[in-house]
């Protein structure tokens, strides 16, 4: 059982190029570079809403390459959900989520409470489609974890893509709106509480 500390750790994987960095730099920052630079291991944060009080959502942006495997054991030893991403315009970069796929299995044992998405990236470039989103779905579904197409360029699910992660989450309450309201049910409900009833 991971400590219960006070950040929730989302480690993103997939091959180089396509778009990990883009997709988190567009959920953190709201920008896109359309420049390629490799990353070794970049760490955002971010506050997020985590059982009623506020927590950090730490975002690990992991290298696509496959030099620094210690990195990736403790990443993935550190983590407490993953984001798969692959490119819609390569099938190659689909294969290549299969071994890390399997690493997760490896370290974290239980992989059914454990958040997981499969992310098709770049699917603005739906003319240069290798990966067919029915046959990623399946392997979703065979993976037992979530599915969904983003475009970092054009913004398209990027911000849902965090969301649905977080949703995913059952061992707590985890969520992206840190705004404080409280839902009408919950209100009535603590309006219930103290006062006494004599049956």
């Amino acid at each position: 059982m991971p400590e219960q500390s006070n950040d929730y750790r989302v480690v993103v994987f997939g091959a180089g190029g396509v778009g990990k960095s883009s997709l988190v730099l567009r959920f953190v920052k709201g920008t896109f570079r359309e420049s390629y630079i490799p990353t070794i291991e970049d760490t955002y944060r971010q506050v997020i809403s985590c059982d009623k009080s506020i927590c950090t959502l730490q975002i690990t942006d992991t290298t696509g390459s496959h030099q620094f495997p210690a990195m990736q054991r403790l990443s993935i030893s550190k983590g407490h959900a993953f984001i798969l991403v692959y490119s819609i315009t390569s099938q190659q970069s689909l294969e290549e989520l299969k071994p890390i796929y399997e690493q997760i299995c490896q370290i974290k044992g239980d992989i059914e409470s454990i958040p997981i998405m499969l992310v098709g990236n770049k699917n603005d470039e739906n003319q240069s489609r290798e990966v067919d989103s029915s046959e990623a779905e399946a392997m979703a579904k065979k993976w037992k974890c979530a599915f969904m197409e983003t475009s970092a360029k054009m913004n398209h699910n990027v911000k849902e893509l965090f969301q649905e992660l977080l949703n995913l989450e059952k061992r707590r309450t985890v969520s992206l709106q840190i705004d404080g309201k409280k839902s009408k049910q919950k209100k009535r409900k603590e309006k219930l509480k103290g006062k006494c009833v004599v049956m």
